[in-house]
């Protein structure tokens, strides 16, 4: 039912309300203090963060269930000029198998705060896989009660969530919304 909803929202005449087409200025603030490298989006919606990072030299790739966005983030790169920069698959972010890492960077605006806590340990052990030791991965999540409908995580979930290769290097919290940015880097 979820993706089924996801999908819908593509489809309409207006954008979803968290496809804003802005890159957030944490994701900026890393791509200047950090080298280009392989980069993955996770929930990448239509493409906007991923093309960023291609426009700065990152290889990209996203990862979102929604064909339509799919879609629309390939037009979105080859708009851009960087679709040899950027790969966007239809697929489970619980379920990344057919992708091979290794990631300098795994981003996420989103997405794991949306998904049942049941499913939340296969995502994380996909990421553990494809981040290289070293490599980052940035969390915007809302915390729990900060968004109606949507789950949500604390620090202490995050902590443990990926508590097996990953170590919680800041949280900044988030505006709007009750929600928090989460950097965290691969052991």
């Amino acid at each position: 039912m979820r993706r089924i909803l996801f999908e819908l929202w593509y489809w309409l005449p207006r954008r979803p309300p968290w496809d804003t087409g802005v890159t957030p200025p944490e994701l900026e603030r890393f791509v200047a203090t950090h080298p280009p490298g392989r980069a993955l989006d996770l929930g990448c919606g239509t493409g906007t963060n991923a093309v960023y990072l291609a426009k700065q030299g990152w290889i990209a790739v996203g990862v979102d269930f929604a064909a339509r966005a799919i879609a629309k983030a390939r037009r979105r790169a080859r708009e851009a000029g960087v679709a040899s920069r950027c790969t966007f698959h239809v697929g489970d972010v619980t379920r990344l198998d057919f992708l091979a890492g290794p990631f300098d960077l795994a981003l996420d605006i989103g997405c794991l705060h949306s998904l049942p806590v049941a499913e939340r340990a296969a995502y994380a052990a996909g990421i553990g896989r494809l981040v290289r030791p070293g490599g980052t991965y940035l969390l915007y999540a809302f915390s729990p009660g900060g968004r109606p409908g949507v789950p949500g995580l604390t620090g202490d979930d995050v902590r443990t969530l990926f508590a097996e290769a990953f170590d919680m290097m800041a949280v900044e919290e988030g505006k709007g919304w009750p929600s928090a940015w989460y950097t965290l880097v691969k052991r």
